[in-house]
């Protein structure tokens, strides 16, 4: 049995962590914020956020599709662009561009913008709080006499479990 007042370790953000947990909270989070939104989370729109939240790996459009389209929801790449565009708008979901893919929101926060930790041994992706980076960001664009309109930070590397396998 643990000691409930030994400190706790910090989740590994790659694979350490109660999956299926994660998955359910995004997922409440989702129908909840559509309800009180007043927008529809449709079946094809939530089986998309589903498919993103099976692994903590950012998933291609066609890749969406390919399963959206083996459950029968529709062959055509605006089918899985559409419901990929609305998590998007909604702060469901992230576009990783460096992978050109997406990634399912784990955050509570709607509107947040995370680093992104990309492993390239693994491929999956994790959301790092990056508001001291975003603030250095700031400080550095003003000093410059410019305004950051928008910003998207992706960090490439290896997480630690890929690190110790020599990937």
């Amino acid at each position: 049995m643990s000691d409930p007042a030994a400190p706790v370790e910090p989740e590994d953000p790659f694979h350490d962590h109660d999956h299926a947990r994660c998955a359910s909270a995004v997922l409440a989070r989702a129908e909840e914020q559509a309800r009180a939104e007043g927008v529809r989370l449709t079946p094809v729109r939530r089986r998309a956020l589903e498919i993103l939240l099976e692994s903590h790996r950012a998933m291609g459009a066609y890749e969406v599709l390919e399963r959206l389209s083996a459950e029968g929801f529709g062959k055509q790449p605006p089918v899985a662009y559409r419901a990929l565009d609305f998590l998007v708008e909604q702060g469901l979901a992230h576009r990783v561009q460096r992978l050109n893919a997406y990634a399912a929101c784990l955050s509570d926060e709607r509107n947040h913008s995370p680093a992104f930790l990309i492993c390239r041994g693994c491929e999956q992706v994790a959301e790092a709080d990056s508001t001291k980076l975003r603030t250095a960001l700031q400080h550095l664009a003003g000093s410059s006499g410019f305004l950051i309109e928008r910003s998207t930070v992706e960090l490439l590397g290896l997480c630690d479990r890929c690190r110790e396998a020599g990937a």
